[in-house]
């Protein structure tokens, strides 16, 4: 017979086998699928309903050619400058971060779109080691498997973007009366404003703080290299002379 030890062994070890397994899978599926509900989505219903509210939850899932070109370069020059570049966490910002956290009252993040992305598809929003340890798993999941173009068109879609409102389609139809397609370069620069708190503040009623930000967020867009990058035109060969 086994011993207790032996079998508690390979209990972990079947269960770890399991995670990793089922986490890959789901990760690779969500490269083609589109993602209809997230953790997010439903713990904000659930404490609606705990608040004595109806939930709601607005939430249409449109591909990337259907959102407005402005919107990822939004987010990208309020978020994330370097999406494009890097391969899911941007150390010149961990290390910019926790320089200025020294000193600074409210310490602020440096989490990149492909780490929100990981967050708000895969795992629940209250922040704990244990939650960012599943973060940097699944940010290198989605990094591997997925394309910058998939986990920004996965970013747009899963986001929270005002109350019960998630995703590029739901903010530009409930905020703006368009569609994801339609946004202009202001609406989107809006949107991106109040990302970081998208219940406080809302996009389609402006603070001076949010209209300052916007302009900001304007402003980077005109200087960080276009999204998705513009493919070099492939070379001509000549014609062979006769």
């Amino acid at each position: 017979m086994r011993k207790p030890a032996n079998k508690i062994l390979l209990i972990i070890r079947n269960l770890l086998l399991f995670f990793f397994l089922s986490t890959i899978f789901t990760v690779i599926i969500y490269r083609f699928l589109p993602v209809y509900v997230t953790p997010l989505m439903v713990i904000r219903s659930v404490q609606q309903i705990v608040s004595g509210e109806k939930p709601t939850c607005k939430h249409t899932w449109v591909s990337f050619d259907k959102i407005s070109p402005t919107l990822p370069m939004a987010v990208i020059a309020s978020e994330d400058n370097r999406f494009a570049e890097h391969n899911g966490f941007d150390f010149k910002e961990i290390e910019k971060a926790i320089k200025e956290n020294e000193t600074r009252k409210r310490k602020r993040g440096a989490s990149t779109i492909s780490q929100q992305t990981a967050k708000n598809v895969f795992l629940w929003p209250q922040s704990s080691w244990l939650r960012k340890g599943f973060e940097v798993y699944f940010t290198f999941l989605i990094e591997i498997f997925w394309s910058k173009e998939r986990i920004m068109e996965v970013y747009l879609n899963s986001i929270e973007m005002g109350n019960g409102i998630y995703g590029a389609q739901a903010a530009a139809k409930y905020k703006f009366h368009t569609t994801a397609a339609k946004l202009s370069k202001e609406q989107s620069a809006l949107i991106a404003a109040t990302l970081p708190n998208p219940i406080r503040f809302d996009s389609a009623h402006p603070t001076p703080y949010i209209l300052k930000r916007q302009k900001q967020i304007m402003r980077l867009m005109n200087l960080i290299p276009k999204f998705p990058p513009i493919e070099k035109d492939k070379k001509v060969t000549k014609p062979r002379k006769k």
